[in-house]
C-alpha cells in the first residue's frame, strides 16, 4: 500500500508526537517541550524530549531521533506500513485504496479475518468442554499448561464432520467464505462441504499482527495418514511465508532475545514456557528463501535448532544451502544440534533452561556447517579427491551473490583446506600462492603431498563434528588435533589462525563477570534472565555460563554462607569438567583491584560491581552493533554523514575504557581502602 505525502502529513497533524509517545514513555513537561527517559537504553536521568510543535523526538543518550512513524518502528520493531497502518487507526483516519480492485480485495481479507477469528474461538471453547476431555489428556501428556494453552489459543476440532460449518453457519458465514479461508473440504467433486480438520488439536497461526490466519492440527488418532495437517493455500495464508509465533517472537527480539527456529509446534510452546520467548517454526515445509528474509528482518544471526539425528542434520544441511546464495555482510545463521533422539521439547522438560541453554551456546556458524558436511565420512587419501572436495567447495562459494561474503568464504574454506591436507613438515600443494585472491582450483599438488595417508573424517561427539579443539577442552596441539571434526596431516593446524582463533584469551570483563558468579552464585537468584541474555564473544565463556546456570540449578547452591556457596560451585563446576576453563578465567583477570567480584567482598560492593560489569558490557556490544550499521553504511554511501556517524561511534567506544577502570574502585564497604592502608 502505498501513500501520498499528503495522507503522511494530515497523519502526523492528527497525532501529536507526545501522545504516541506517551503510551511507552512516561513524559513531563518541559516548557515547551516534554521529557522522559529513554525507551533505547536505560538511564537514570531523562534525556529524552519530545517537541509537539516541530513533530519530532531527539534521545540524546542514543542519538535517535524522528516522528512519530519512526518512534513506532524503532519501539515495536515494525515495518513502515504496519506503522502508518496502526498510527492511521489511532487517529481514525481512513487508510487511502490504490485501486477500487484493492479496496475490494483489501474488504475481502477482512472478512476472511472475522471468518477465521470465529473459527478459533470455537475451537478453544470445544477444547474446554467436555467433548475436549481427550485433547486436554494429549495436552497434559505434554505438559502443556493450561495457562499455555490459553496463551497460545490452543483448541481442538471434534470428530464431528459438520460441527465448525454449522457454528460458523449460526453466525451468518456463508459457506463459500468458509471454504475460501480453508475450513471446509469443497469443490466441485463434492457436494456437501464439510469440516477441514477433524479430531485435532488446533494450533492457531497468526500473522505478523497477530490476526488468526490458519491452522495446524495434530491428529489424536494413530491410524490418520497425516499426523499434522496445515491449511491450504488461501488468501490470508501463505505457508512459505510466515512462521509459528512470528509476531511475539519479532517484539522478543526488539527487546533483545536471541531468535531460535525449531521444527515444530510443540517445540516452539515448549521453548517460549522455558525463557525462550524469541522462538519460531516453519509451517510444515523446509525453511524456504521468504522465511529466511523474515528471520533476518528481526535479527542478524539467528540459530536453527534441530534434533540430533541424521534428518535433523539433513535439516541443517538444506538451511545452510538455502542462505548461502543470499549472505549479506553481517547476515548469517547459526545451527545448535541437539542429543540425538531429543527434540526442544524433551530436552526442555528433562533438563530445563540450563539444558537448552548449553545447545544454543554451542551453535556452530554457517562456514563451519558447510565444511564438516563436505568432509564427513570422507576419505581424501588421492590427490583425485582432495580435488574433487576443493571442487566442490568452490562451487558452494561461487553461490554467494555478495561480492564481500564470496570473497571472505573463500579465504575461511581455503584455510581450512590447506590446513587440513598440509603434509608433515610442510605445507605441500596447498600453499597460500595456490589461493591468492581466493581463486578456487588453482595450482597443483607437491609431491610431498604424496606421503598424505588415507584418513577417514569422522563426526564428532553426539553424532556431529565437533568445533575446532573438541569441546573446549585445551590439551597438546597433538590432543587438539585428534579432537577435531577431521584428521589433520600435521601439526601446522594447530597453529593455524583457525585454532589461534578458538584458543584465544578470553576478554578481561567476560572473565569478571564469570569470576563474579562463580564467587556470588547468590546473584543468580535476581539475576539469572539478565545473565542467560548476556552477549558472550568467546565459545569458553559461553559453555562455562552455561555450566554455571546448570550448576545453580542444584539446591546446594541455596546456602546462606555465602563463601560456601562459592566453595560448592567451584566443586561442581571441575565435577562437570570446567577446570581448565575455570584457569583461563582466572588467568584472564591481569590484576587483582576488581575487588567485588573476589570472595569475602561485602554485598553492596558485589552488586556494584556487578551492576557496572553488565552495564558496560550490553554497552559495548551495543556500540559494536553500531559501529558495524555504520562501517556498512559508509560502505553504501561515502558520504560525511556516514563519515561523521562511524567517528562518533569509535569516539564513544574508546571512552567506555576509561570508564571501566572505575570498577577497581569499589570496594569500601568491604573495607577495602582500611586494609589497603
Amino acid at each position: 500500500m502505498r501513500f501520498t505525502p499528503q495522507f503522511l502529513e494530515e497523519l502526523r497533524a492528527r497525532l501529536p508526537v507526545s501522545e504516541v509517545v506517551g503510551r511507552r514513555v512516561k513524559l513531563k513537561k518541559a516548557g515547551r517541550e516534554w521529557k522522559g527517559l529513554s525507551p533505547f537504553q536505560q538511564e537514570k536521568s531523562p534525556s529524552f524530549t519530545v517537541n509537539d510543535q516541530k513533530g519530532f523526538y531527539h534521545d540524546f543518550s542514543s542519538g535517535k531521533h524522528g516522528d512519530i512513524i519512526s518512534f513506532l518502528m524503532e519501539t515495536e520493531g515494525v515495518g513502515f506500513t504496519e506503522a502508518v497502518e496502526r498510527l492511521a487507526s489511532m487517529a481514525g483516519m481512513a487508510l487511502p485504496a490504490v485501486t477500487p480492485d484493492a479496496a475490494r480485495h483489501e474488504q475481502r481479507r477482512k472478512t476472511l479475518y472475522d471468518v477465521m477469528e470465529l473459527a478459533a474461538k470455537f475451537f478453544a471453547d470445544t477444547l474446554a468442554s467436555r467433548g475436549g476431555a481427550k485433547a486436554r489428556g494429549y495436552l497434559a501428556d505434554r505438559a502443556i499448561s493450561p495457562a499455555t494453552q490459553l496463551q497460545f489459543r490452543i483448541g481442538y476440532a471434534s470428530g464431528d464432520r459438520f460441527a465448525l460449518k454449522e457454528y460458523l453457519g449460526a453466525q451468518g458465514i456463508p459457506t463459500e467464505d468458509m471454504v475460501e479461508a480453508g475450513l471446509l473440504n469443497g469443490g466441485e467433486d463434492i457436494p456437501v462441504p464439510y469440516d477441514k480438520f477433524r479430531d485435532r488439536v488446533m494450533f492457531p497461526i497468526t500473522d505478523v499482527r497477530n490476526r488468526v490466519i490458519a491452522f495446524g492440527g495434530r491428529a489424536l488418532e494413530k491410524d490418520v495418514p497425516a499426523k499434522y495437517m496445515n491449511s491450504p493455500e488461501t488468501p490470508l495464508f501463505h505457508k512459505g511465508d510466515n512462521l509459528y509465533n512470528l509476531a511475539t517472537a519479532r517484539q522478543a527480539t526488539h527487546d533483545g532475545a536471541p531468535l531460535i527456529v525449531v521444527e515444530g509446534y510443540v517445540d516452539v510452546i515448549a521453548m517460549v514456557t522455558t525463557g525462550f520467548k524469541a522462538s519460531v517454526a516453519p509451517l510444515g515445509t523446509a525453511l524456504t528463501e521468504n522465511q529466511l528474509m523474515l528471520l533476518w528482518k528481526m535479527v542478524d544471526e539467528p540459530i536453527l535448532c534441530f534434533d540430533g539425528d541424521k534428518a535433523g542434520k539433513k535439516a541443517a544441511w538444506r538451511a545452510a544451502d538455502l542462505a548461502l546464495p543470499h549472505l549479506k555482510p553481517g547476515k548469517s545463521l547459526r545451527f545448535a544440534l541437539l542429543p540425538e533422539g531429543q527434540d526442544p521439547d524433551d530436552l526442555a522438560r528433562s533438563g530445563g533452561r540450563a539444558a537448552i541453554e548449553e545447545v544454543i551456546s554451542a551453535a556452530r556458524g554457517l562456514a563451519d556447517i558447510v565444511w564438516s558436511r563436505e568432509i564427513e565420512g570422507g576419505t581424501f587419501a588421492t590427490p583425485e579427491r582432495r580435488a574433487a572436495l576443493e571442487a566442490r567447495i568452490g562451487e558452494l562459494s561461487n553461490g554467494i551473490r555478495d561480492e564481500v561474503v564470496r570473497r571472505y568464504y573463500r579465504q575461511d574454506l581455503s584455510e581450512r583446506l590447506r590446513n587440513t591436507f598440509a603434509p608433515e613438515g610442510g605445507r605441500g600443494g596447498y600453499g597460500r600462492g595456490n589461493f591468492g585472491g581466493g581463486n578456487f582450483g588453482g595450482g597443483r599438488a607437491s609431491e610431498s603431498g604424496r606421503r598424505f595417508a588415507s584418513r577417514s573424517f569422522t563426526p564428532g561427539p553426539a553424532g556431529r563434528a565437533a568445533p575446532y579443539g573438541g569441546r573446549g577442552q585445551a590439551g597438546s596441539a597433538s590432543q587438539t588435533i585428534n579432537r577435531g571434526p577431521y584428521q589433520a596431516a600435521s601439526p601446522q593446524l594447530a597453529n593455524s589462525p583457525i585454532m589461534r582463533g578458538q584458543r584465544s584469551a578470553m576478554s578481561r570483563r567476560e572473565a569478571l563477570i564469570l569470576q563474579s558468579l562463580i564467587n556470588h552464585p547468590w546473584l543468580l537468584h535476581d539475576h539469572l534472565e539478565e545473565v542467560a541474555a548476556l552477549e558472550l564473544a568467546h565459545p569458553e565463556a559461553n559453555k562455562l555460563r552455561a555450566g554455571i546456570i546448570a550448576a545453580f540449578a542444584s539446591d546446594h547452591h541455596h546456602s546462606p554462607d555465602v563463601e560456601e556457596q562459592a566453595e560448592k560451585m567451584r566443586a561442581d563446576l571441575e565435577a562437570r569438567g570446567f577446570s581448565q576453563v575455570l584457569q583461563r578465567v582466572g588467568s584472564a583477570i591481569t590484576t587483582g583491584a576488581v575487588w567485588g567480584v573476589q570472595i569475602g567482598a561485602a554485598r553492596e560492593d558485589v552488586l556494584s560491581t556487578w551492576q557496572q560489569l553488565v552495564a558496560l558490557h550490553q554497552k559495548t556490544h551495543a556500540l559494536l552493533r553500531e559501529k558495524k550499521d555504520a562501517e556498512l553504511a559508509l560502505g553504501e554511501e561515502s558520504s560525511e554523514a556516514n563519515l561523521a556517524w562511524l567517528k562518533d561511534v569509535s569516539v564513544r567506544l574508546e571512552s567506555l575504557d576509561g570508564t571501566e577502570a572505575l570498577i577497581e574502585g569499589f570496594g569500601e564497604l568491604s573495607g577495602r581502602f582500611r586494609q589497603s592502608v
